[in-house]
């Protein structure tokens, strides 16, 4: 069988590298690939936005499976495109990605079907906004409404810090077009969990839970960015705990999208909020997690292209998922100055020593291969990710393999997988 991933990013090398595995794959290609994924796949130079050029490798190449890793493509309707020529693809339509692509169409049908969700306001005009938050208080929290790579949420803790978040997304329109609307929504209190689900437009598949650090800094301190690294189990993730998504977040949400003419396929991915009264929807992505797929892919003992497969074409209902009992972190090494301006194109050394260690496999996030040394090409450079019997075991791991890196320009936070430790 022959499958493209679209992405360039961490998830998408870990995509890769458990795809690679499965006996039914005869070839993997990637489009673009970083200089990681090219050590596991063919990589093209293909932007992900570039759907035509897609479509036209696609045929060219006789592709019989596409996985769709960013949110992007799929907003744009990449899925949508493949289905009109008949070509399998991992991901839902652009219909059904609004459930990331658009806060205030998800806010709205939580609110039509009863999903727990915090109480929300939509406005397309500053003035209003800035009245809502007048009347409502702080603290309070302030979204851009379409896709802002992670970065659109901003918490709170005053109304001035509100007010100046409305300016930065619907004045300033930081995010472009995705700030042209903004939901405000009350705060919610808790502890934050990500929950993914396979969905194939009728069964959802719950998958391990994992749990990813926001904030650049130790401590959860400074902005937020795309993650900063990821452990699973999240052992606030029970089993009763799950029970409840699935029964009052996740299959309401299946069962509503049907109703509105726009069935799910793909991942589910629910941030989630676990407060006094039970779990409460955050946001909905509609991909894989990055940085939480890392940690997931290594858990995974299931053939991962069947099981992408079965989500495909409908048979999760008699698919069943075998997990590695280990427990799985990934550290996030980001280039100095991310989440704001940073440079690239300096050089990252020690890779191979790291890779030598038992359990740990170094994903490529944004990296560039040149003249034989790898260079770091993005914000988020680097996932260490590590196996070990317990969270604590598999941190201690992944911060070995950090130390074995030689690579002045890039920084991690020291302290993933605190809550769990």
């Amino acid at each position: 069988m022959k499958v493209l991933v679209i992405g360039s990013g961490g998830r998408e090398h870990a995509l890769c590298w458990a795809i690679a595995k499965s006996p039914k794959c005869d070839e993997l290609f990637c489009a673009p690939g970083n200089a990681g994924i090219d050590q596991v796949a063919i990589t093209v130079p293909i932007a992900i936005d570039d759907l035509d050029g897609i479509l036209d490798f696609v045929a060219a190449n006789a592709i019989d499976f596409v996985v769709v890793g960013p949110e992007g493509p799929l907003v744009a309707g990449l899925v949508d495109r493949l289905d009109e020529v008949g070509i399998k693809a991992f991901g839902p339509t652009a219909a059904a990605a609004q459930l990331e692509g658009s806060k205030a169409f998800t806010k709205d049908l939580c609110a039509k079907y009863g999903i727990p969700t915090a109480e929300y306001a939509r406005f397309d005009e500053p003035d209003a906004a800035k009245e809502y938050i007048r009347i409502q208080g702080a603290p309070i929290v302030v979204k851009a409404d379409g896709l802002a790579a992670g970065k659109g949420v901003i918490l709170c803790r005053n109304e001035n810090e509100a007010y100046a978040a409305i300016d930065h997304i619907m004045t300033e329109q930081a995010f472009g077009e995705a700030g042209a609307e903004a939901v405000i929504e009350k705060m919610l209190v808790g502890e934050e969990a990500s929950f993914f689900a396979l969905v194939d437009g009728k069964t959802a598949l719950p998958l391990v839970a994992a749990q990813d650090h926001k904030a650049v800094f130790d401590g959860d301190e400074g902005p937020n960015t795309g993650g900063m690294g990821a452990y699973s189990p999240a052992p606030i993730v029970t089993d009763a705990l799950t029970k409840r998504v699935m029964d009052e977040i996740i299959n309401p949400t299946i069962r509503a999208m049907a109703a509105e003419g726009m069935p799910y396929k793909g991942v589910l991915y629910a941030g989630l909020m676990i407060t006094e009264k039970g779990p409460e929807l955050i946001e909905y992505n509609a991909r894989f997690g990055d940085p939480e797929c890392q940690p997931m892919m290594m858990r995974l003992k299931s053939d991962a292209l069947d099981m992408l497969l079965a989500c495909a074409e409908g048979r999760l209902d008699k698919f069943k998922l075998e997990w590695r009992k280990d427990a799985a972190l990934c550290v996030v090494m980001a280039a100095e100055g991310y989440p704001g301006a940073y440079k690239k194109g300096s050089e990252i050394k020690g890779l191979d020593k790291a890779e030598d260690l038992a359990d740990v496999v170094v994903f490529h996030a944004g990296t560039l291969e040149e003249d034989g040394r790898i260079v770091a090409n993005g914000g988020r450079v680097l996932n260490v990710t590590a196996l070990g019997e317990t969270v604590k075991e598999a941190q201690k791991r992944a911060y070995q393999a950090v130390a074995v890196l030689d690579w002045p320009g890039g920084f991690c936070r020291s302290d993933i997988g605190w809550r769990a430790i």
